[in-house]
Order: structure tokens, then C-alpha cells, then sequence
């Protein structure tokens, strides 16, 4: 065979096993000998030892190292043919499994049984099962390790990700062929970076991942790989902030009178330690003449809207304009309320009784009516509104800007880069950016996904905020626990407060999609949740007002419902004129009700940690302690129970976030989704590689203060380039 480069078909390495090669192209994504040396092992599982399986799992796959205890043939007839089975029994650093090989031939039988004799070890592939109180493997798929029958393998036996009818082994072979073969793979690391950074050369790097010898070479190359993918997306990080640090942008100074200095002398509490910090930094940055991109994440409550109001207030007194954007209209209705509010007479510029230094705050959504639309976009094209909040209705063509000066995105994850590339189009020169997220982001998840954002954090929560004690009720085991829940609920409405019920669906038509943002899927992406009916608005409510809260003030809450009357809903309920509201999640983020204490979760396990963290966020916001009910049929040990154990035992957001990264696919929450398609991220887990991140983000600041260009690194440079053109930039752009 002539020498293969790693441009080369796959083909060229899989030989005559057309069948295997096309399994590998399309289930596996692989279609050249470089994407195959890229495809790293998983896992790996040492020859030389019996594998540890301490607690087998039913439907679970396992490839195991063990030592024949038996193997035995027999005959047995199947239709009109004679056949033969032949039990291989396995002994572990565990449980004995047993593996059952069917043969056509007698010949073969005693090929298997010269193969697994008694003493030597064997290594297998399958779904593990129980029968009869015994563990067995399904499917198997394997051969011996000792003795003349034994395939030579490494000491440490790669386990790759894998498609049906595809074993581990298949790839092994094939790459061990390539190795052998290929030329010209391309070193992104010069050898002065690599000596700079520690790291091994390529081809080094790719033998001892695919065939090592000990955990040594294992580390030395994963080191290598993940610290080389870490490095192009810093890089790629890197260049956006640079890019944009070198935009010019109007400087939005502070002023020592005018609107917000009027604000602050009227503000009835004082800004906690964090809040003035923040604010100051954003106050500096806004007066700089570059654009200010900063993402400011905290915990619900900790004050993040204050913080974009002062900084909108220095816009404003700079001569510009402020725009907030919401994800939804209930959120954008109700900043709308509550930075009026908070502004009083300072929000009624041009109107009797506002005062001198006064602006306007404009209301837009795609539900108003065409006057109000048309009046509202007459004053944002004026420059009469200082502040205007709004949903996606604000990216339109049509809605113009007198002096576009911020731009505020409330709920990042909501929106993608494009979105925000939108909105600050609009303005003449790019205009400083304020991103706010109540979703609590690990600190490698901010650098790696919103790495084009500088990053501040609101840890303090400010007065007032009561403790919030959860609970799981566990219907799987005690399901008449639901009557004291519906109890705990009318007590509350008793002692003069109000309460949430929040429900996955908002009917029981049969098709309809939940409101979630997490399942459980098995490793191909299917949904394997119970089927049963999940709790659905319009069922509950009526249930409820017949049944448990007959006599309680109820109303529902979703977002079918007509605009006009989702808010006449919430004016009602933050008024007080409603004691149990049943809402969808319509409620997650900026609804903001001091009264009320308690919230009833049901079928609680059909959201993610993240989502359930932020609904239980809406209740203790007035001082009064809140209690958060997390109904669920999950039983005791599943995945989905242990996501509710983990909210009930902690109210902090960032070891949440953790538990919520590690549960989930890395993938969905940078932005894959169960789409089927690998995540943006190959060898990288932001959790697990914090110090390699990290490292490489200052790597990357270096290398382009140094040479801005990459020229004296070519091969990186363009790795850079084709992350920036191709579609694995389109996780990034999640951020």
C-alpha cells in the first residue's frame, strides 16, 4: 500500500470490509483517514487486568476483561437445523458474567472452546442483562487475549465511540493500519510552541492515544489534544474580542447631575457591595471609546436589573438611547412596569408632572396594536424615549434609533449572537452591550461559550431575600403525599400569601410539547420517560377550582394565551386579586410577586436543574420565607430523581449549574440539543479542564499580542480561520 495522507478516503485504510467502511462514514460522521485518527477513544480498559464492575446496570453497555471460568458447547435444533450454543462463563473483579456464542457448524464450537480455556482471560463486548438472578452480556462480541487463538492488542485496549454493528475493535484495526500509512499530518504546535507549552508533537500524540502502553502516554496525549482545542477556540475567542475592542464607540461619560444621580439620591435602600462594584466598572467602561461587551450573570434577586438601569441612565444622560431585550412579552412587560416604577416622575419626560431631567420609557412588542406600535416607534425614532424595552419586535427593520448608545439582553441563553448583531446594527456606531443572565454559568462555561464577553458576577443577594426550603414529594412511593401538598398550599393562601403551580404542558391534547428544557434520552437520543400524562394548565386549574382549592382564587397563566390577557393575568395576581396562579414556565424569569411564598412543581423531573433553580427563584422575594414543592413521579436512584435530590439540597446557583453540566450532555448545553450532531467541543469538558482553559486563554492573549497574525504558526492560523468560517462556530455563536 502507498503512503495516505489525512486527506484521503477512509477507504483507503478499511481495505475490502466495504460493509464496515460505509458504517464508519455514515454512522460515525468519518469520510477521511484524518477524521479517523481524530476519532479518539472514550475509554480505556487495561489487558492485563479483570475488569472492576461493581454494580452492573440492566440495558447498560459494557466491555469487560475477564477470566474463563467454563466453556461449554451443546447442540440444539432451530426450525429444521441442527445449531450450536457455547456458554463462555467470565470471572471478574466483580460479578461472574456468562456469555452465550452461537455457532452453525461443530467445527466452530470447537474453535470457541480451544479459544476460552479454563484460566486464560477474554475480553467482551455487550449490553449487560440478568437472567435468573445471573449477570449476562447480550449481543456478545469478543475473543481471547491468551494462548494461540489470542488477537494482539495494546496493553491498554481503546474503547471508541461507536455505531451499530461497528466494534471497538474494527476501529482499532483500521487506525492501527493508518498509523502505519499516513504522511504530512499537520502539527498545528510549531516546535517552539510546543516546547513553550509542554506538549507532545502530532504524530507522538495520535500513537499513544489510539495504542498506549501505560497511563502515562494516555495522559501525556489527551494532554496535548485538549490543550491544542482549547487553544483555536480561545484564539477564535480571543480575535472576536480583539476585533471588537478596536471598533470605535461613542463615550457615554458619567455625569455628576442629571438623571441618574437624581435616581440614586431617591433610591430607599442602599446598592450591596457588588452592585456598586459592578456598576462602577460599568460606568468606566461605558465611558470609554471602544464598546463596553460585558455579560453580568447572578443569582434571581440579586439585583442585575438595577445595575442595567443605572447604566441606562447614563446613557440616557449622555444624550442616548438604552434598549432592553426580553425573550418573552411577559418579561418584557414587566420590566416595562417595574423600571417605571422605579423611576416615578423620572420616567414622564414631556409630561405634566414629570421632572426636568426626564425621559420616556417606550414599550414595543409584536402583539400591540398599530397605533400603539406606530406611536411607540415615533418616539424611539425621535430620540423622546431614553429607555425602550421590548421583545424581538425591536430587531425589525422598521424600528429605528435617534442615538442607540446600550444595548441590554435580558436572558442571554435566550438569544442567539445574530439577534444581538440586530439590534446593535441599529445604531449609527457600535453601541456598548450589556448582556444579563439569571442562569448561574460555571466560570469555564463562561470563558469557553460567551469567551467573547467579559465576565462579572453578582454573588450578594441584597436584604430582604427570606430562605427558600424545598422538597421532593416522591408520588412513586407515597402517592397520597399530593393531599398535604394541595394542604400546605391552601394554608399559605390562608395566612394571606399567594403561590404558584407550574405545569410542564398547558393542555392534555394528545402531541403536544412541553415548556421544558430537559428530558431523558438514552444514548441515541430517544426519549425514555415513562408514557404517562404530565400535568397539563388547563387540567390542573380545573381540578384544583373543583376539587382541593374550591373557594381559593385561581387563574392560569401560558403562552397561548392573548397578550392583553397574560397581563391582565399577572396585574391581577401581582395586585393580589389572585391566590393560586397555574402558569407554564412562562413564569422562569422576571416576574416579580413579594407575596408569594409557595410553588408547586409537578412532574418536576421534566425540566432541567438550571429551570428548576430559576422557577423557585420567583418565590421568598419579599421577606417572607418560600417553600418550593418539587411533585414528582421518579423513582429513587434514576436520573431524573437524582436532578431533584440535588436542587432540594442547595439554593446555590453555581454548584447547581455544576451538577446540572455533569448530568446533562456537554453538548445540549452548549447548544447541540439533542440534535444527534457532536457538540462543538471534542476532547474539551469545560468542568474537568478548567486549568487547561484557562492556560490556554492566556496562551491565546499572548500569542496574538506577539504576532497578530499567527504568520510564524501557519498551520494554526488556518485551524483558526476554518473554526471562524465553518459551522463549528455556530456553538460558539450560542453565546
Amino acid at each position: 500500500m502507498v503512503a495516505i495522507t489525512p486527506d484521503s478516503p477512509i477507504g483507503a485504510v478499511f481495505g475490502n470490509s466495504h460493509k464496515k467502511r460505509k458504517l464508519a462514514e455514515e454512522g460515525l460522521g468519518l469520510t477521511t483517514v484524518g477524521d479517523l485518527l481524530r476519532h479518539f477513544p472514550r475509554r480505556y480498559v487495561a489487558a492485563a487486568e479483570l475488569s472492576e464492575v461493581a454494580t452492573p446496570v440492566v440495558g447498560e453497555q459494557l466491555t469487560i476483561v475477564g477470566e474463563v471460568r467454563s466453556c461449554e458447547s451443546a447442540p440444539f435444533t432451530s426450525g429444521n437445523r441442527r445449531q450450536f450454543r457455547t456458554t463462555v462463563r467470565l470471572r471478574t473483579d466483580g460479578p461472574d458474567f456468562s456469555v452465550t456464542l452461537f455457532s452453525p457448524y461443530a467445527n466452530q464450537a470447537e474453535r470457541h472452546e480451544a479459544q476460552f480455556r479454563p484460566g486464560s482471560r477474554a475480553i467482551f463486548t455487550g449490553k449487560a442483562k440478568q437472567f435468573r438472578g445471573s449477570w449476562q452480556l447480550e449481543q456478545p462480541h469478543g475473543f481471547a487475549l491468551d494462548g494461540d487463538e489470542a488477537v494482539s492488542l495494546s496493553k491498554l485496549i481503546p474503547i471508541y465511540p461507536l455505531t451499530a454493528k461497528l466494534y471497538s475493535w474494527d476501529i482499532q484495526k483500521v487506525v492501527t493500519a493508518a498509523l502505519d500509512l499516513v504522511a504530512g499530518v499537520p502539527d498545528l504546535l510549531t516546535p517552539e510552541l510546543r516546547e513553550r507549552f509542554g506538549v507532545l508533537d502530532v504524530m507522538q500524540a495520535l500513537r499513544w492515544i489510539h495504542a498506549p502502553d501505560d497511563w502515562a502516554q494516555v495522559g501525556a496525549a489527551q494532554k496535548r489534544f485538549r490543550f491544542e482545542e482549547a487553544l483555536v477556540l480561545q484564539l477564535v475567542l480571543a480575535r472576536r474580542r480583539a476585533a471588537h475592542r478596536a471598533q470605535g464607540a461613542r463615550a457615554r461619560t458619567l455625569r455628576d447631575d442629571g438623571l441618574l444621580a437624581a435616581f440614586d439620591a431617591r433610591l430607599p435602600f442602599e446598592l450591596t457591595g457588588g452592585q456598586r462594584e459592578i456598576g462602577d466598572l460599568v460606568a468606566e467602561e461605558l465611558g470609554r471609546d471602544h464598546p463596553m461587551n460585558r455579560l453580568l450573570q447572578g443569582e434571581v434577586g440579586s439585583g442585575k436589573t438595577l445595575v442595567a438601569l443605572r447604566a441606562m441612565l447614563q446613557v440616557v444622560d449622555s444624550g442616548g438611547q438604552a434598549a432592553l431585550l426580553a425573550p418573552t412579552e411577559v418579561l418584557a412587560q414587566q420590566h416595562h412596569r417595574s423600571i417605571s416604577a422605579m423611576l416615578g416622575d423620572l420616567a414622564q419626560g414631556g409630561m405634566l408632572g414629570g421632572d426636568a431631567d426626564a425621559t420616556q420609557v417606550v414599550l414595543l412588542t409584536g402583539s400591540m396594536g398599530k397605533a400603539a406600535r406606530q406611536e411607540a416607534m415615533l418616539r424611539i425614532v425621535t430620540g423622546e424615549a431614553g429607555i425602550v424595552i421590548g421583545t424581538h419586535a425591536l430587531l425589525e427593520d422598521k424600528v429605528q434609533f435617534a442615538d442607540l448608545g446600550l444595548v441590554v439582553v435580558d436572558e442571554q441563553h435566550r438569544f442567539g449572537v445574530e439577534q444581538r448583531a440586530a439590534l446593535t446594527d441599529k445604531a449609527g456606531t457600535p453601541p456598548h452591550v450589556l448582556v444579563m443572565t439569571a442562569t448561574p454559568i460555571p466560570r469555564t462555561v463562561a470563558m469557553t461559550v460567551f469567551g467573547d464577553l467579559e465576565t462579572s458576577v453578582l454573588t450578594e443577594l441584597p436584604a430582604g431575600r427570606a430562605p427558600i426550603q424545598t422538597n421532593v414529594v416522591p408520588l412513586a412511593d407515597q402517592p397520597s403525599w399530593i393531599d398535604r401538598v394541595w394542604q400546605r398550599v391552601r394554608e399559605e393562601v390562608e395566612q394571606g400569601h399567594q403561590a404558584y403551580v407550574v405545569c410542564p404542558r398547558i393542555s392534555g391534547d394528545a402531541g403536544e410539547e412541553g415548556e421544558t428544557d430537559q428530558l431523558d434520552f438514552d444514548e441515541d437520543g430517544a426519549d425514555i420517560t415513562p408514557r404517562r400524562p404530565l400535568a397539563a394548565v388547563e387540567d390542573v386549574h380545573a381540578e384544583l377550582a373543583a376539587g382541593p382549592l374550591a373557594g381559593v382564587r385561581t387563574a392560569v397563566l401560558h403562552g397561548r394565551m392573548a397578550p392583553d390577557d397574560k397581563d391582565r393575568t399577572m396585574r391581577a395576581f401581582a395586585a393580589g386579586e389572585v391566590d393560586v396562579l397555574v402558569s407554564t414556565t412562562v413564569i422562569e424569569v422576571g416576574v416579580d410577586v413579594h407575596n408569594a411564598t409557595a410553588m408547586v412543581l409537578l412532574d418536576a423531573d421534566r425540566f432541567g436543574v438550571s429551570q428548576l433553580h430559576q422557577l423557585r427563584g420567583r418565590v421568598g422575594r419579599g421577606g417572607l420565607p418560600g417553600l418550593c414543592l418539587l411533585v414528582s413521579h421518579a423513582d429513587l436512584g434514576t436520573p431524573a430523581r437524582d436532578r431533584l435530590d440535588a436542587v432540594a439540597a442547595t439554593t446555590d446557583g453555581f454548584e447547581l449549574s455544576r451538577v446540572d453540566l455533569e448530568q446533562r450532555r456537554e453538548g445540549d448545553v452548549l447548544g447541540a440539543h439533542q440534535s444527534g450532531f457532536r457538540s462543538g467541543l471534542v476532547t474539551l469538558r469545560v468542568l474537568r479542564d478548567e486549568k487547561t482553559i484557562v492556560r490556554a486563554r492566556n496562551a491565546a492573549e499572548a500569542l496574538l499580542s506577539e504576532d497578530p497574525a499567527l504568520a510564524g504558526a501557519p498551520d494554526l492560523a488556518d485551524a483558526v480561520a476554518e473554526v471562524e468560517r465553518s459551522a463549528a462556530s455556530a456553538y460558539l455563536d450560542k453565546g
